[in-house]
């Protein structure tokens, strides 16, 4: 006895929900289970640990121009500072919705809150890119964009999720994201990409944009200008009533005519209360179930460009992505808010902010 066609497509849209709802179950962090960097399984590095060499050689096969350097202990927050969930044991303990087509519609008051919460992490990452020069290691950026966020009576909300060690991601050259500040001194030539994330009063906002230190090269400069390119084509798509899924090959198909990879690792995430939560945003090509968009959603879009084959490889630390050939990544991020006819950056740069080569 042969089911009904219907009852066939029924089934299939089922299993694929299955199968794409293990994996979000698997990183519930707005990553893949692919490279599940977020695993509960994280190793935590303590004060002063980098990775140990034999016969003065990493034990480990770094890819690019970086290797790791000595991490220093992990910053203290004032008691009086709001906390996320997971600050004091790293694990988050709210879930997001089961089906990755369930995506909250902020209130109003939701979104005012993340307003402020958006304009202070681009403050905070202001102060971080105006630091960027020759000679700082990227523990003194972590300084930085920790006391920044005190200031501001924020939590950095990196510090302890999932063990993360330090307060702000920098990810130089080869590193595609989650680099762990540390001893690492910023030479002439690099890149570096800074993910700032606050908490604030109860909500979340993500950012993160390129920085050149010196005087960089011509291809460096092409990566930088393709990734900003097509992460502002993605943006402009967004409206009311369009699938997330589309926002992957408008990405793709952008970087791929110009000679660069995309990622597929790695997504960006609803957010809001949450660090990570639905819907993810896939920067690759894709037909992943991950809803439609609405006006008072609020989530991020953070396309990781590559020079070289998007493929990844993680450091000891499981956290820190490389690309495997050690070409250099670019990568640009807003927390978005759609509104009824596109979307509005509440992480917007301000009139003081750094400003790229193409903008000065």
């Amino acid at each position: 006895m042969e089911f009904p066609s219907s009852i066939w497509k029924f089934l299939g849209c089922f299993f694929l929900v299955i199968n794409h709802v293990c994996a979000f179950c698997l990183s519930h962090t707005g990553i893949s289970s692919t490279n599940n960097l977020y695993s509960l399984k994280k190793t935590s590095l303590s004060a002063g640990q980098g990775f140990s060499t034999k016969k003065g050689k990493p034990r480990f096969n770094f890819t690019g121009t970086t290797i790791p350097g000595k991490i220093s202990p992990r910053r203290k927050v004032p008691e009086h500072i709001k906390r996320p969930d997971y600050a004091a044991d790293g694990i988050p303990k709210a879930k997001s919705p089961i089906f990755p087509w369930d995506i909250e519609v902020k209130t109003e008051k939701d979104i005012e809150a993340m307003r402020v919460s958006g304009r202070i992490a681009r403050e905070v990452l202001d102060i971080a890119g105006k630091a960027v020069q020759a000679g700082i290691t990227t523990d003194e950026i972590d300084i930085i964009v920790h006391e920044a966020c005190i200031e501001r009576n924020s939590y950095p909300s990196p510090l302890n999720y999932r063990a993360f060690p330090k307060s702000v991601c920098t990810s130089l050259n080869e590193i595609i994201c989650h680099g762990i500040p540390d001893s690492t001194v910023l030479k002439n030539g690099d890149i570096l990409n800074i993910d700032v994330t606050v908490y604030h009063n109860g909500y979340h906002g993500d950012c993160s944009e390129m920085f050149c230190v010196g005087e960089v090269d011509d291809k460096a400069k092409d990566l930088l200008q393709v990734t900003y390119d097509a992460w502002q084509e993605a943006a402009a798509f967004c409206k009311p009533g369009r699938a997330y899924k589309d926002i992957g090959a408008i990405i793709e198909d952008y970087v791929t005519k110009r000679g660069y990879t995309t990622v597929p690792d790695f997504c960006g995430h609803g957010i809001g209360t949450m660090f990570h939560t639905n819907p993810n945003i896939l920067h690759y090509r894709n037909d992943h179930p991950n809803g439609k968009m609405e006006k008072g959603h609020v989530f991020t879009i953070e396309p990781m460009i590559c020079e070289g084959k998007a493929k990844t490889v993680t450091w000891p630390d499981n956290w820190t992505a490389a690309t495997a050939d050690g070409k250099r990544s670019a990568q640009f991020e807003h927390t978005f808010l759609l509104t009824a006819t596109g979307v509005e950056p509440l992480t917007a740069k301000l009139a003081d902010s750094p400003k790229q080569f193409w903008e000065k």
